[in-house]
């Protein structure tokens, strides 16, 4: 049975979106990409990704054109299998290919591809991760820590969840403020 991986950018007081859904806050921090060379190592365990419909008309409009040499991420992001839930979508275009609709239930969705790959990685799609979360598939919950406060907006975890516990398995903190969190899900 595969890993499912939920990973989020939030801010220093645990929003992964403002008041009004943006997630501005995200290029409010200094300028640069912290992360590269930990998400590079992360994305090589990586075997699917799979998004809600908003994460990605996001993703669809940015990477498959993301120079590679500028956004080190993009060839594996754009070499990955993606998979994305939606009920509404009719096609999922990806620079010259395309994306497997998974229409239906996202959790059930989810809990297929874990017996299909190794480690699938949910990126954003709050709404989605709240379903995984509450019907406890995910297995790993990765935070991207921006160095800025925002003060209301939309939490990375529903509120019906109660508490879960975790364990920490690996920090990483960077020159610019930003702190990367993995947790094991148990």
């Amino acid at each position: 049975m595969g890993r499912l991986i939920v990973e989020q950018i939030v801010s220093v007081d645990g929003y992964a979106a403002d008041a009004e859904g943006g997630i501005g806050f995200i290029e409010a921090a200094e300028a640069g990409n912290p992360d590269d060379a930990d998400q590079l190592e992360f994305l090589e365990h990586v075997d699917a990704i799979l998004l809600g419909a908003n994460t990605y008309r996001m993703f669809a409009d940015y990477w498959p054109h993301a120079d590679p040499s500028v956004e080190v991420v993009a060839e594996p992001i754009n070499r990955l299998p993606k998979f994305v839930v939606s009920n509404s979508l009719t096609d999922a275009p990806w620079g010259d290919g395309s994306v497997e609709i998974l229409s239906g239930d996202g959790a059930e969705a989810a809990a297929a591809l874990k017996g299909r790959f190794e480690g699938i990685v949910v990126w954003g799609s709050l709404t989605l991760a709240d379903a995984l979360l509450e019907a406890g598939l995910v297995d790993e919950l990765r935070l991207r820590v921006v160095p800025v406060l925002i003060g209301a907006g939309r939490s990375f975890t529903p509120a019906s969840l109660g508490e879960r516990r975790l364990a920490l398995d690996h920090v990483a903190s960077h020159p610019s403020g930003h702190v990367g969190l993995t947790y094991r899900v148990g």
